[in-house]
């Protein structure tokens, strides 16, 4: 009689790991074809990308006609390559709806109700900053720069630029702008997670500020200037940050108090 306690004991604890192991394969199974989604929206953005190169190259063209400058293509496959380029980040791009959605649909279900609510909220939030950061670049930040760096010279030494090269400055540009313009939607996140709050991100600006110069190095083009333009919008959104924080802390206090 022991011994089949004893077996009927092993049996269960074995049964108990076996459940265990299967929802955690269950949950690796749901990440999986989470991410295959995601694959699978970028790769169908980024073959109608293409369809459309030409439209979004005219677009990045666009801020360089009332310049002094001259864009040449200097390969024989450059503008082929160009488009490849052009429709894999519209790819990326138009797929961040995508993207926010399935992995909020993977977190979903391990949240409370309340959490639950704001979830679509969430990702019309990240869509929305993403594409006023984009445009903000587009209109303010491109042209800026493009005036200033094209000024910087010699009247007799012609600039002419490669297309790749002016391209992918834009690009980079417009993407790396809108990735900032997250920084309040990771603050609200944050601040509803209790990781931090309204005084800690207030008394914590000299460590932001100094990472915000290295954010900015590190999705800006190459050279000290643009550096410099996106460290101005980057200040003003770690202070609409702490506004979004302090307004996310009292909706979690009210939630509480209720």
């Amino acid at each position: 009689m022991k011994m089949t306690d004893k077996s009927m004991k092993y049996s269960r604890k074995d049964s108990s790991e076996d459940s265990t192991e299967m929802g955690f394969l269950d949950h690796l199974e749901e990440l999986r074809w989470r991410l295959i989604k995601i694959l699978i929206a970028v790769f169908v953005f980024t073959i109608a990308g293409f369809f459309f190169s030409d439209f979004f190259l005219n677009l990045l063209i666009e801020p360089s006609k009332e310049l002094d400058m001259k864009i040449q293509v200097l390969k024989v496959q450059g503008l082929l390559m160009l488009k490849f380029w052009i429709a894999f980040v519209v790819g990326i791009v138009f797929s961040i709806p995508v993207l926010g959605y399935q992995l909020w649909a993977f977190v979903a279900p391990g949240l409370y109700q309340k959490e639950k609510n704001w979830g679509p909220w969430l990702v019309v939030s990240i869509t929305a900053f993403f594409l006023l950061g984009a445009l903000f670049a587009y209109t303010v930040l491109v042209p800026f720069a493009m005036k200033f760096l094209i000024g910087v010279g010699v009247p007799d030494v012609q600039k002419n630029i490669s297309i790749e090269f002016y391209a992918k400055f834009v690009t980079q540009l417009i993407v790396g702008t809108g990735l900032i313009f997250q920084l309040p939607v990771v603050s609200y996140i944050l601040t509803k997670m209790g990781l931090v709050s309204p005084s800690f991100l207030r008394r914590s600006w000299r460590y932001a500020f100094m990472a915000i110069l290295v954010l900015a190095a590190a999705i800006t083009p190459p050279d000290p200037f643009s550096m410099i333009v996106m460290t101005i919008p980057l200040v003003f959104l770690y202070e609409l940050s702490i506004i979004v924080s302090r307004f996310a802390l009292r909706s979690s206090e009210k939630a509480v108090a209720v």
